[in-house]
């Protein structure tokens, strides 16, 4: 049996379209399309008919894919084995129209967010004949359209498709492939359902999650932050303004608010906490672990201006006694972000800096070979009142990738990298 090629579709040409039964009445009306994304996210799992007649509490029905077929003439039409069913009411399915169009989605390729007009579909496996016999149909999900002529085409729903096709060609494309399109709900219950590909986010870097968060409307905002797991939402929440950061975590509460603070910067952390009032501060801090409640609350005691204010925590300092192999194995232990180390510090006993040794020089020393005998980057440092002008004159004069900062004894405390600066200045300090 031969067959011609798949036949394109959308949401909006088919809402409303009679489905006849096997004899050839009229059965009902397409209503929606039903997706089951925990069992097959690209394809419809089945269509949601509005019933001709029907008792007045029993008025849908949910008709599998494959339990139809097109007719020669492209209606749809029951097969004589269909069964349907009564939609259930568990919001097991995510439904196109009431759950997608004109919903804002987060298109992962292009990291940005879009509203919907419509969703391209495709009939596969259409039989040239309309028998009755052969492979089942299938409705794939093809693209989301996010342009005009999405919008022509549900602004024009309800007439003949020949002429409405014509009008919509007349506007170019603008269509994301479904395989990169993130849904958003907001209700929080709902939302695990409504993602595609719920790993989607946590692959893209905190800065377009940041920029994607602040383009969305408040209610999407909240329900994608919480959606993210505890390490990504630190991280995104790191680079959006502190006003925003406020807003994103108003509804949360204190638990799972210590939670994401335990991924932050001890720095960055400190910068959050220290925005909120003295009660809601309180509270988080107590929920966190002792030793990242500590780091913090170290942190907290000093202006946000000061050199202090923007260090973290988190660095490798070693006694200068050490050899290469253990200096690595200490990288290798660092719980922080190790994206940020360039440097590890040399301490003597009572922790002042003694020397710096760039990490490009462990890949180029031997296993057993002393730290202190390696070749060792210049000392620049700056004390914990310095302020944040100053932290970015160093920066600049002495092209530094970090800078260690010190206590009035000579101590170390802590260590601003670059990134900080970069903050300090986009903030106009």
């Amino acid at each position: 049996m031969t067959k011609h090629a798949n036949h394109r579709t959308s949401v909006s040409a088919l809402i409303g379209s009679a489905v006849v039964d096997a004899q050839g009445g009229t059965f009902g009306h397409v209503r929606e399309f039903a997706v089951a994304p925990s069992i097959d996210a690209a394809h419809i799992h089945g269509i949601v008919i509005k019933l001709v007649s029907a008792k007045r509490g029993d008025r849908h029905s949910l008709v599998p894919v494959p339990h139809l077929h097109l007719t020669p003439t492209g209606a749809l039409q029951l097969r004589e084995t269909a069964k349907p069913t009564p939609l259930p009411d568990d919001e097991s399915y995510l439904l196109l129209e009431r759950d997608l169009l004109d919903q804002q989605i987060i298109d992962v390729h292009g990291h940005k967010v879009v509203r919907v007009n419509d969703v391209d579909l495709v009939w596969e496996n259409c039989e040239e004949n309309g028998s009755q016999t052969g492979q089942p149909l299938s409705l794939r999900i093809s693209e989301v359209e996010v342009g005009m002529r999405g919008a022509v085409r549900r602004l024009l729903k309800g007439l003949p498709k020949e002429p409405v096709d014509r009008i919509a060609a007349r506007f170019g494309a603008s269509c994301i492939p479904w395989d990169f399109v993130d849904l958003i709900d907001r209700d929080p219950a709902r939302r695990v359902r409504l993602k595609v590909e719920e790993d989607r986010l946590s692959k893209m870097h905190p800065s377009d999650i940041a920029d994607i968060l602040e383009e969305l409307a408040p209610a999407e905002r909240n329900a994608l932050f919480i959606s993210l797991d505890e390490e990504v939402a630190a991280e995104a929440l790191e680079e959006v303004k502190p006003k925003m950061q406020q807003s994103l975590i108003e509804s949360l509460d204190s638990e799972q608010i210590a939670g994401i603070v335990e991924e932050m910067d001890p720095g960055a952390a400190a910068d959050l906490l220290s925005e909120l009032t003295d009660e809601r501060s309180e509270a988080i801090l107590e929920e966190m672990d002792p030793e990242e409640r500590q780091d913090v609350e170290d942190l907290l005691e000093f202006s946000g201006n000061s050199a202090a204010g923007r260090m973290t925590t988190e660095y490798v300092a070693l006694p200068a006694a050490v050899v290469v192999d253990q200096a690595i194995n200490a990288l290798r232990d660092f719980e922080g972000d190790i994206e940020t180390i360039t440097d590890i510090y040399l301490l003597d006993e009572e922790e002042r800096i003694t020397g710096l040794i760039p990490i490009v020089q462990l890949l180029l020393a031997k296993p057993g070979v002393p730290l202190s005998t390696l070749p060792q980057g210049h000392i620049v440092s700056c004390n914990v009142d310095a302020n944040g002008r100053k932290v970015a004159e160093l920066f600049d004069k002495y092209n530094l990738r970090s800078l260690p900062v010190v206590d009035h004894e000579r101590r170390l405390d802590g260590v601003v990298h670059a990134e900080q600066v970069i903050a300090l200045l986009r903030a106009g300090r």
